[in-house]
Formats: structure tokens, C-alpha cells, sequence
């Protein structure tokens, strides 16, 4: 092809080749016996280097030996549960809402453990999909550094005395000049929200502030401000012709990203029948998610948003803008573009500054998006935190105003940008109350701390958005002697009234209809279902306040950024968020999709600001004489700026957490009464020190070859083959020794659409829970060793400036012709009459062939015995920790190779099922875990050798193509071509 794809800098300025060589020079002969012996956590060299000098056979004989099975011990029941089939999983719905994401999700629930999360498909929202921050949470059900039983000053206390003392100190606090203030994250629940109010109520001068590390202050004050109601709209991303984004990582971070991507996706799939899809521009600095599968990704300046958006509503209102920016030229077309599609646009905005919000109202007020693409009758409800009001707090506190304070679910000392204000704050407060159920830097300065429950252990409701609600109930018993926040306020209200109890009361009362089935009936089916939802509201839109919005626009253009000084641009990671889910190691080990790091945040620069700073991957720099981070270079940040993560540097939180990274959230200030996460950078000076950064797409390439398939939507139209026209030539001229082969009844099959993937890597983590797949930490990841059995490559093409990206998710191809099966010498690796490539992993001594035979580097070497080996210090080295892990999948021993199964085990499921009731197998039953879980349904998972399935109807698409095709390995999955709206 003569578009060059590449995977990182050091690829595109030299071969690829150079990945391969290596310099026999630099290997430490003094660490081979160390190798030999198995110890190989410590050394520099790599694995590969002690190849070079040794040979395989050595190599392996050093890695089998010692690898014995572990004796496995099974205790029965005493008193078995009526409801628990030991071997049978129970699965229940309920919800996660964690303050900052929310998903209505389905339990799988294991010997009354909880060993796995899927997104309920009854939902409108989660519609079966999740993300990875929100299936990562059942393994914090088993996090060991959770709070188990009350503490006062770090002492363990009874319940009995922690309701006695803390109870008294209330009362004396009404007495104070003092107030009592709770202060939560956003409560999106119903019957909460009743409870809290009743308790401020009962506490005379107390009051409830809301505040979100995640903030979306801006939005809501806009819309305050623009339509008088403080809320935000609900999208429709679906029913948008042209899309534009200025900053707002709508697929990967923002607000409800699941939901977003499956509206987006479903704009974006063409077919022969219906040969159209949305437009989508996206103005950012930092290369996220969303703007790496924009059409058109326009760099800009955080200070550059406001009078772009300034000039983009003079253009569409007819007028002349007063002032012309240098990027005006893509303005003007933008303009009118939007005007072409009025009522068939969408313009939102990820700043959290007020003027910019209001900007972006004014402008889809003007193209008459509201009622269409924008609904306000129908508010979300996620992110309603007051930004003004934690400064007010802060105030208070510091004046000695507030006589008692309670905290639920936000840790303002480490993710706010006056955390350490807060933390003086709480000095000057009589009582501290926290309900953190793990530790976290705001529990640790409390007086007392009250864990509430797991989310997994807990009751509870939910409406993310306006009259769309959603039931939480307990999958399993209490692990610790933690209780509710919600009972424990309602008991320390003087109501006896368990919150179980409270919460169906409220539904009866106030949700669900009076249709005459029988009360108790109708909750157990909506327990049952997870989810209730009313009718939508068909209220016509509020009226606009456009006098306002010319007064607003002026002040907003303030602060203009001086040349020669780089902007610092605070953003969030995929993976971590605010942070409070740092101490999951699955989450930590997540690859960045853009930036392919983990286990690290880190200060991406441009490529032209390293040359000009002389900077690489890999230095530390200090920012502003405050803060040292190491540097990665990172095609697509736009010149003149640099972004770095929030969520990192815990100092508490757990083994995971703490000292991971760097905290960057001081660097944030106030803008308009709102967090503002931009800000200059007044300094960044080399310290001199190197810092090893864990990237996980160092060594699997193109190299040259046609894995990435791209066309445009002009050339679809002409031709459904275009990309992908060399599949044909490839297919004219395959010859093989081999017989074909034929399926009789199941041949198992994937289709992947990379219009529809977005790289989000649900997928990654979804494999990771069900399939048991280890953890191995930042240094095994440096020495490229990941495990994850499903990655998603990132390829870019075109300028390092501002590159194209290409995501494509790679597994096991399960190829009817594997090259692995052929040479492996203990016949470990085998073919199924179904079409799937096994491994027999009692069969396996680990000579790795099969992984240098395989031309799509999906197989995996356990190089530890990862769930014993104490250099490995994460949740499978403990008990309680392993009680997350899938007993129908077996934990890999040291010395075996591992990769994906199609999760067989859930194919063996369903048919097992199916025999039991005497009927077919039935195509949509058997879902492997990373097809389940997908946003956006980019995977397609079915029987090829059934002529009326989705499955074979996709792999007779023109768009279809296999990995290497040319290989002959006639594999299992096909990738659909991308298509685009314009050649990049």
C-alpha cells in the first residue's frame, strides 16, 4: 500500500526492522544464571537476549521445572442455599453509580460469589454495554485494603459506640453557631435523596453540598443562566447528521460514554443498503479517544476554544464576527455546514467554563437543535455538583463555621485543586465523619470513620436521567462489618426503619403505577429487571434567553495566552477517572488506547515542543517548579500545549494506588465560579533522571502489511470492495497442500466492524474478568510480557503532527490452517471440530513455538506462577482476592502458553442448556465475554456454517477481510474496512 501506517515515532523514522536487532553487547552475561533459576523479575536484559546466547532448550528446561499444580481444596456446604446450584451460576440485576460513571448491569453470581459484570440489555442506557471502569469494579469487592468494622481515630470501635458518640456530637453540634454539613458526590438516587433531605431536616442548621471531582459546573450554571433550569440535556448523538466536539471525549470519558457510543456507532455503520453516516469534526489539544475516530480533528488551543466558539455563533447567526482567528477558514465551512443540516446537528463542548457553555447553547439554539438532537425535558442527572459551593465550604471551614462534618463518596483532599485547604479545614471541625468503605486521603484526617458497603452488597435506586430509573439490590452478604450510609443516617435520625424496607416503600409510593397487579408482584419484577422506565416527558423545550448570551460571550474571551508559554491541559485517563478506582489493578494495567501506557500518567508533548525543549520519552521534568513527570512524546498533541492525567498519585488508597504516578490536580484553578482544568505552564525544566514508562504496543507492527483497510464513503458508493479490493487478488492466488475444511453443524465464528469500534478496550478488560487473566505489574509490562488475551492495536498514519488513528482489536484468529498447531512438539495445541483453536494446558512444556509460528503474536507465556509468586503483589496473591476468579476457567500455571478461547467455557454453557431442554442451539445464546460487553456492538459472534446467520451474512460483506489473508491461514475473523467520510 502506499499509505504508511506506523505505531510509534521510533517506527516511523527508521525501519522496522530495527525493533528486531539487538546489540549482543549490551546483554549481562552475570544475569543468565539468574535466568536458569527462574528469577527473572529483576534482571535488564530481556528474555530474548538470553535466547540469543543459550537456545531454547535451555531456556525451557529452567521455566517447566518446579511447575506443579497446586492442591486445590473444595468445602461444601453445611446449610446449602435454596437458591444455590453449586456449578450453576445465579444472575442478578442491580446498578453501579459511583458518583462520577452509571451503569444498569446484570451479576453473574458464581457459588454466591460475584465474579462477573455485564451491561443490562433491558436498559436504554447500558443496553448490554459497560465500560471498563465499571466491570472493574467487582474485583474492589474483594479489595483486602476495605475498611472492615467502624474506627475511631484509627481504633477499632463497635457500631453501638460509633452511632452513641457520633450521635451525641450532632446533637451538640445543633447547639453550636456551627453548621452540620454533608457533603456528598452526586446522588442520583430517589429514595437517597428523600432520606438525606429528611436528615438535614432533623438537624436545624445543617445543610447538603454536592460536589464532583468531575465536574460539570460549567454546563449546568450555563443552562441556569441560558433556560433558567440548572440541568443538563440529554444528547442524541443518533439522530445527528454532523457532529462537532470541542473537546468533549463523548466515547471515552464523558458523561455517558456508554450510551454515546452505541448513538454514535449506529450513525457510523454503512452497508450497500443504506450507504450514509454522520459527520464528525472534533477541535481539541490533547489526541483522545473521541478525536481519534473524528473525521476531521481540528488542533486548537485550550485558550482558543472560547473565540472559536465566539466566531463559529456570529457565522451561523449571519453576522461578522469582530475578530478573526487564524483557524477562521475551517470555521467558515464549518458554519456551513451546520446550516445545511439545522435540526440535524449536534455542537457540544467538554470545557467547564461557563462561557463556553453558554457559546455552545446559543449556537444549537440557532441551528434549532433543541427538541431534536438536544433535550431538556429529559435531563441527565450525573454531575450535579456545585463548584461554587465546595469554595464556600472550604470558607466555612476555615472561619471555624461548620461544627460537624460528614463525607460520602468524594475525597476532596487529594482530587480537588484546594485539597490542601480542605485538609487545613478539617482541622478547625470538631467531628469528622467519613463513610469511605476503602481508605482514601480525606478518611485518613476524620475522626471517625463508618464504611458503607460494596455497591455489590448494597440496596438502592437510581435515575440517571429524568424518569428512566433503575434498582440496586445485594449479590452477596456483607464481607466485612460495614453497614449503609443510608441506614446509618436513618438511624441516626431516631428512624428504626432498616433502608431495604424505606426503599420499596418509596417505589410503591412514588414510582411505580397502581395497574393493579399486586404490590409485592410488581417490585419483584421490576427487582428482577433492573430497571423501570416511565414515559418520556413531552414538554416543549424552555425558551431560550438570548440577551444574556451577548452579554456573556464578551466576558468569556478573557485570558488570552501569551506566546511562548505552554498550556496545561488537565484531562481524564480512560482507565482511571477521578482516581477513586486507582487501586484496581486491572484498571491500572489497561493500556491507554491512544497513548498505549499503564500504570502511569504521564506530560504528553508535541512532537515539535520536544524538539524545541530537546525532550524524550521517558525524561523527567519538573512543571512549574511543583510537580516531576515523565515526558512521552505524542504525535497529535497540538503544538504549544501539554496534557497530563488526574487520578494518579494517590498517598492513600491501597497497595495498587499509592505512588502510582503523579498528582496533577493542584495545577487546576477557578474560572467563573468553576473548576477550571486548564492553566499556563509557567515552567518545565529537565531534571536530568530517566523514568521507565510501560507501553504495551511496542513490538507488534505492521511491517509493511495490509492489517489496517481503509476507504471513503465516495469510493464505498462506487465500489462496496474499495480498501479492500486485494482480498479478491489474494483469494485468486491461494494455494494450499491442505484439504479443506469442512464444518458439519457449528464453525464458530467473529466479525469485527472498525467503523463501529471506537478503541474504547471494554473488550480488554471483559476478557480479563472472565478469562482469569493475570496481572503482572508495571515492570513484567516494561519487559513486554503483557498478558491480556484480546489488545486493541493503535496504528496512525500520515504526519506526526496530527496523525489519523486506526484502532483494530486482535485475538486468537482461530485459523482453520494454524501455523501454531503444526509445530508444537506435545500436540498441545489442537483443532475442535467446532473451528476453535484449544490448548491443552496439562500438555503444554512451554517451548513457545507455537508463539514464534504465530504471525499475529496473540499468545501469551506465563513467565510466573502469577497467582502465588509474591513478586507479583495484587489480588491473586490472597485469599480473598481470588475468590473474584472464574472457576470455569482454569488458572494457567507457570511455563504454559495461553490465549484466547472464543470463551468456551460459555459455549459449552449454552449447549449444555440446550440439550437439557431438548432443542437447537440457538445462534444469539453463546456471546463470548468481549462482544457482550461492547458499547458500540462492533462484535459480531456466531455460527459460520449457518447460511441464515449474522455472522456468515457479514463474512459474504464486501467490506469483510482476514489479518494476513495472504498467509492462507484462513482465520476465524474478519474485519469489516473502515470507512470514512474523507480521505486523510
Amino acid at each position: 500500500m502506499d499509505k504508511k501506517y506506523w505505531k510509534s515515532l521510533e517506527e516511523l523514522k527508521s525501519s522496522p526492522e530495527k525493533d528486531y536487532l539487538e546489540d549482543y553487547q549490551n546483554i549481562d552475561r552475570n544475569e543468565i544464571r539468574d535466568l536458569v533459576e527462574g528469577d527473572t523479575a529483576n534482571l535488564s536484559s530481556s528474555r530474548r537476549d538470553f535466547l540469543k546466547l543459550c537456545g531454547f532448550s535451555i531456556a525451557t528446561t529452567a521455566l517447566v521445572a518446579g511447575c506443579e499444580r497446586p492442591v486445590q481444596k473444595a468445602i461444601p456446604y453445611l446449610f446449602k442455599p435454596e437458591e444455590v446450584t453449586p456449578g450453576v451460576p445465579n444472575y442478578y440485576a442491580t446498578t453501579f453509580f459511583d458518583g462520577d460513571d452509571y451503569g444498569s448491569i446484570v451479576v453473574k453470581v458464581r457459588d454466591g460469589r460475584p465474579i462477573k459484570i455485564e451491561g443490562n440489555e433491558l436498559s436504554e442506557i447500558s443496553a448490554g454495554g459497560a465500560t471498563a471502569r465499571v466491570q472493574s469494579s467487582v474485583l474492589e469487592l474483594y479489595d483486602t485494603a476495605r475498611y472492615r468494622s467502624p474506627l475511631e481515630n484509627k481504633n477499632q470501635i463497635s457500631w453501638e459506640d460509633a452511632d452513641e458518640r457520633i450521635r451525641a456530637g450532632l446533637f451538640a453540634s445543633q447547639g453550636l453557631d456551627g453548621n452540620i454539613v454533608l457533603l456528598t458526590g452526586t446522588v442520583i438516587s430517589p429514595s437517597t435523596r428523600e432520606i438525606i433531605n429528611d436528615f438535614i431536616n432533623g438537624h436545624p442548621g445543617s445543610k447538603w453540598v454536592q460536589y464532583d471531582p468531575l465536574s460539570f459546573s460549567a454546563l449546568l450554571e450555563a443552562n441556569k443562566l441560558c433556560f433558567e433550569t440548572r440541568a443538563i440535556p440529554s444528547m442524541h448523538f443518533e439522530r445527528a447528521e454532523i457532529i462537532v466536539s470541542f473537546g468533549a471525549d463523548f466515547l471515552g470519558t464523558w458523561l455517558l460514554p456508554v450510551s454515546f457510543a452505541r448513538q454514535y456507532a449506529s450513525g457510523r455503520i454503512v452497508t450497500e443498503g443504506n450507504p450514509e453516516m454522520s459527520e464528525h469534526i472534533h477541535f481539541e489539544s490533547g489526541l483522545s479517544l473521541t478525536g481519534a475516530n473524528a473525521d476531521e480533528r481540528i488542533q486548537i488551543k485550550p485558550s482558543e476554544v472560547n473565540p472559536a466558539l465566539e466566531y463559529l455563533l456570529q457565522k451561523v447567526k449571519g453576522n461578522n464576527p469582530s475578530s478573526t482567528p487564524h483557524y477562521a477558514y475551517i470555521l467558515d465551512a464549518l458554519a456551513t455546514r451546520l446550516l445545511e443540516k439545522s435540526g440535524r446537528s449536534l455542537v457540544v463542548c467538554g470545557s467547564n467554563e461557563t462561557g463556553d457553555q453558554v457559546l455552545v447553547n446559543a449556537i444549537n439554539y440557532t441551528l434549532g437543535n433543541y427538541g431534536n438532537t438536544i433535550d431538556l425535558s429529559n435531563p441527565v442527572n450525573l454531575r450535579q455538583g456545585d463548584d461554587a459551593a465546595i469554595v464556600s465550604l472550604i470558607d466555612e471551614m476555615e472561619r471555624g463555621e461548620v461544627s460537624a462534618l460528614l463525607i460520602h463518596n468524594v475525597n476532596p483532599v487529594f482530587d480537588h485543586p484546594l485539597g490542601e485547604r480542605f485538609a487545613a479545614g478539617m482541622e478547625e471541625i470538631p467531628m469528622k465523619v467519613s463513610f469511605a468503605g476503602t481508605p482514601d486521603e480525606t478518611a485518613e484526617l476524620c475522626d471517625f470513620i463508618c464504611p458503607d458497603h460494596h455497591y455489590l452488597e448494597s440496596w438502592g435506586d437510581a435515575e440517571p436521567v429524568s424518569r428512566q430509573y433503575s434498582l440496586q439490590q445485594p449479590v452477596i452478604r456483607p464481607l466485612g462489618n460495614t453497614r449503609q450510609m443510608q441506614d446509618t443516617l436513618l438511624l441516626w435520625n431516631g428512624n428504626e426503619e432498616s433502608y431495604s424496607e424505606r426503599l420499596k416503600e418509596y417505589w410503591n409510593n412514588n414510582i411505580l403505577p397502581d395497574s393493579g397487579t399486586s404490590e409485592s408482584g410488581l417490585w419483584i419484577d421490576t427487582l428482577q429487571k433492573g430497571i423501570w422506565a416511565s414515559p418520556p416527558s413531552t414538554d416543549q423545550q424552555p425558551q431560550f434567553n438570548a440577551q444574556y448570551t451577548d452579554g456573556m460571550t464578551g466576558a468569556a474571551v478573557a485570558g488570552t495566552t501569551p506566546e511562548r508559554i505552554l498550556e496545561l491541559e488537565i484531562t481524564q485517563s480512560v482507565a482511571l477517572g477521578s482516581g477513586k478506582h486507582a487501586n484496581n489493578p486491572w484498571l491500572q494495567e489497561l493500556p491507554d488506547p491512544i497513548s498505549k501506557v499503564c500504570w502511569d500518567n504521564f506530560l504528553a508533548v508535541s512532537v515539535s515542543d520536544a524538539a524545541a525543549y530537546s525532550l524524550e520519552t521517558g525524561d523527567m521534568v519538573l512543571i512549574n517548579g511543583i510537580i516531576e513527570v515523565p515526558v512521552l512524546v505524542q504525535p497529535g498533541q497540538a503544538s504549544g500545549t501539554v496534557s497530563v492525567a488526574m487520578g494518579y498519585g494517590r498517598t492513600v488508597g491501597g497497595k495498587v494506588a499509592e505512588g502510582t504516578g503523579v498528582n496533577v490536580v493542584r495545577q487546576a484553578g477557578y474560572m467563573n465560579g468553576s473548576i477550571s482544568y486548564r492553566s499556563l505552564l509557567s515552567s518545565m525544566e529537565k531534571t536530568g533522571k530517566k523514568h521507565k514508562i510501560a507501553l504495551s504496543q511496542t513490538h507488534h507492527s505492521m511491517e509493511g502489511r495490509a492489517i489496517v483497510r481503509e476507504t471513503t464513503l465516495e469510493q464505498y458508493r462506487n465500489n462496496p470492495s474499495a480498501g479492500n479490493e486485494m482480498r479478491q487478488t489474494i483469494l485468486n492466488h491461494s494455494y494450499t497442500l491442505y484439504d479443506e475444511v469442512v464444518y458439519d453443524g457449528l464453525h464458530w465464528g467473529m466479525a469485527i466492524d472498525l467503523n463501529a469500534c471506537n478503541g474504547c478496550s471494554s473488550c480488554v478488560i471483559a476478557c480479563q474478568a472472565e478469562n482469569n487473566i493475570p496481572v503482572i505489574g508495571k515492570e513484567e509490562v516494561y519487559r513486554r510480557r503483557i498478558m491480556h488475551w484480546m489488545r486493541t492495536d493503535r496504528y496512525y498514519s500520515g504526519s506526526s503532527d496530527n496523525p489519523d488513528v486506526h484502532f483494530m482489536p486482535v485475538l486468537c484468529q482461530h485459523c482453520d490452517n494454524a501455523p501454531c498447531e503444526n509445530v508444537c512438539p506435545v500436540a498441545a495445541t489442537n483443532h475442535s471440530d467446532e473451528g476453535l483453536n484449544q490448548m491443552a494446558y496439562v500438555r503444554c512444556i512451554g517451548t513457545k513455538y507455537c508463539i514464534n509460528n504465530c504471525p499475529y503474536k496473540v499468545r501469551r507465556f506465563n513467565w510466573f506462577n502469577y497467582t502465588r509468586s509474591d513478586k507479583f503483589n495484587n489480588y491473586m496473591n490472597d485469599d480473598v482476592g481470588r475468590m473474584v476468579l472464574n472457576p470455569d476457567v482454569t488458572v494457567r500455571e507457570r511455563g504454559i502458553v495461553e490465549k484466547c478461547t472464543f470463551c468456551v467455557q460459555r459455549i459449552q454453557e449454552a449447549k449444555i442448556r440446550a440439550k437439557t431442554e431438548n432443542r437447537v442451539l440457538r445462534e444469539d445464546e453463546v456471546m463470548p465475554a468481549c462482544a457482550q460487553t461492547c458499547p458500540s456492538n462492533a462484535i459480531v459472534f456466531g455460527n459460520l456454517a449457518d447460511k441464515n446467520s449474522r455472522i456468515y451474512e457479514l463474512f459474504r460483506d464486501k467490506r469483510n477481510y482476514h489479518l494476513l489473508e495472504e498467509l492462507h491461514t484462513l482465520p476465524s475473523i474478519g474485519y469489516l474496512t473502515k470507512v470514512k467520510n474523507k480521505q486523510s
